[in-house]
């Protein structure tokens, strides 16, 4: 899984049918510091993540598992909104 900040949103009146009322969210990854990194990446969403919020997100195959038993495809979602990060260096 990886750590990412909710930036923005995206509407899409044309879609795979698999996705018809999922959100999609556009998502800054951020390192456990929470320092920008890497590009900024559409995912679905099953938590009602908002803008603004720190969140864990997954991808490839493993990004469809939060919407089991229904088959929607997609390549990132949002799985979890972090309420409290402590990074421990040593």
């Amino acid at each position: 899984m990886f750590l990412g900040r909710v930036v923005g949103s995206l509407w899409c009146t044309v879609k795979n049918a698999n996705l018809t009322g999922q959100r999609f969210l556009i998502v800054q990854p951020v390192t456990p510091e929470l320092k920008d990194t890497g590009k900024r990446i559409v995912c679905t969403d099953c938590t009602g993540a908002g803008a603004g919020e720190l969140i864990y997100w997954t991808r490839a195959w493993e990004a469809s598992f939060a919407f089991l038993p229904e088959e929607v495809v997609t390549d990132g979602t949002i799985v979890g909104i972090i309420d409290m990060l402590h990074v421990k260096r040593g």
